[in-house]
């Protein structure tokens, strides 16, 4: 039985192995996870459809076609045919190979030949000095160097004088070192602590998508903020009943999430994308989170938000996060979305620059909560500010539809019984 690599989507022609989850020549019983497939936008795990031997035609890392063989099911053999007993016998039964060998006169003559080369250069260079021109110890001694720190560019090593630095460079270098109280260090130094790592097909695929919406794209950010004060307190108010009545806790989310998905009705250029010279008004609301997860940044959809409820948004969220980061989503779950939510605040970040997820025209980054001094009915007072920021594509909407839409979403989130009423 062939394993063949399965058509994940439309759009995916390839895919790299990530791992095989079992050896070559190991019995496999129907069902078992063999490996874990990795695409430009989902991973994908493979198991067993029969029992049998294995025998892999891929290895890790490779890249393959869809529809490729990558292994074979041998389903005529039984488990004793994999057992290390088996594997090992023949290394028994194999000869074991002296460890002396004869001198014929020829390798004698030479080992005599490298004997006398050996005193020869221990003649010429006393045990322990490094080789170097004659000239080389007076001018390193003018400048300052001492001529054992040096890496010789000539034969065996040998240092010349070419290889002394010059006396401004050497001084220049001095006064660098004693700045920052560092040492020297030599290009193969600085090679042996880097580490080269080949990108992953996902974040090629991350890559490459953020690249596109910065070339192809008139991407412009508007910037708002939002008093947290009453959704806060809302949340303190209701998040044990909340928890209690629907096994979920209440999070700042899917506030946000509500908040836009109205908002996108009542703006519906935010909703919409341009393909060629159309544009094309999605008359639904599906509202991307993005999650970061150990394989990247993905952004699972969440269909039909504006009918969802608090608590369904929430589970949502969470299913769609734990999955994100396991990479257990599936690909219809990665598109199709028309507007996308990123929550740096997470992190940290108290104000970015969001980049499109294109084809779609908006997208909504919210930051962390912090305690400003703020003016509110005359007096200076104390809230909980969190800075929105919305980039759009200036193609398709206009300022003024960016900047309402942005203001609509602060309304709701300032004043959440207007987002409950869908005032």
């Amino acid at each position: 039985m062939e394993i063949k690599v399965p058509q994940v989507g439309e759009s995916i022609v390839e895919a790299e192995i990530a791992e095989w989850l079992k050896k070559d020549g190991d019995y496999i019983t129907k069902d078992d996870l063999l490996l874990e497939l990795e695409t430009e936008k989902v991973n994908v795990e493979l198991n067993a459809e029969a029992s049998g031997k294995l025998t892999i035609l891929a290895k890790d890392g490779e890249t393959v076609k869809i529809g490729a063989v990558i292994g074979r099911i041998d389903t005529s053999a039984d488990k004793t045919d994999s057992t290390p007993e088996a594997n090992t016998r023949n290394d028994k039964e194999k000869p074991q190979q002296t460890q002396t060998e004869e001198k014929t006169p020829a390798k004698e003559a030479s080992e005599d030949n490298k004997v006398s080369g050996d005193h020869k250069q221990q003649k010429d260079t006393p045990t322990g000095e490094t080789p170097m021109n004659p000239a080389v110890p007076k001018i390193a001694s003018e400048r300052g160097i001492d001529p054992k720190q040096l890496e010789g560019s000539g034969r065996d090593g040998r240092i010349l004088v070419d290889d002394i630095p010059a006396e401004a460079e050497q001084k220049k270098q001095a006064e660098h070192q004693k700045q920052t109280g560092t040492t020297a260090t030599t290009a193969d130094d600085r090679k042996e602590r880097t580490e080269r790592v080949a990108m992953t097909r996902i974040r090629r695929k991350i890559a490459e998508h953020l690249l596109k919406a910065k070339q192809e794209t008139a991407m412009l950010t508007t910037f708002n903020d939002a008093d947290m004060s009453r959704v806060i307190a809302l949340r303190n108010n209701y998040k044990e009943a909340f928890l209690k009545k629907h096994d979920v806790p209440l999070g700042f989310m899917s506030f946000f999430v509500k908040a836009c998905a109205e908002a996108l009705k009542t703006y519906p250029e935010v909703n919409a994308s341009i393909d060629s010279n159309d544009i094309i008004y999605h008359h639904y609301r599906d509202i991307g989170v993005a999650v970061g997860s150990k394989r990247g940044l993905v952004v699972p959809v969440i269909r039909d938000a504006d009918h969802l409820g608090f608590a369904e948004i929430e589970a949502t969220i969470r299913d769609l996060a734990a999955r994100a980061d396991s990479g257990k989503l599936g690909l219809d779950e990665l598109e199709g979305g028309t507007f996308t939510i990123s929550n740096g605040g997470i992190y940290g970040s108290v104000l970015s620059t969001p980049l499109l997820n294109p084809p779609q025209s908006a997208i909504l980054g919210m930051h962390a909560i912090q305690d400003r001094a703020v003016v509110h009915d005359g007096d200076i007072v104390i809230r909980p500010i969190m800075n929105l920021a919305l980039s759009y594509d200036h193609r398709i909407i206009d300022g003024q539809q960016a900047v309402s839409f942005l203001k609509q979403v602060k309304t709701y989130i300032e004043a959440p019984e207007t987002l409950l009423l869908k005032l």
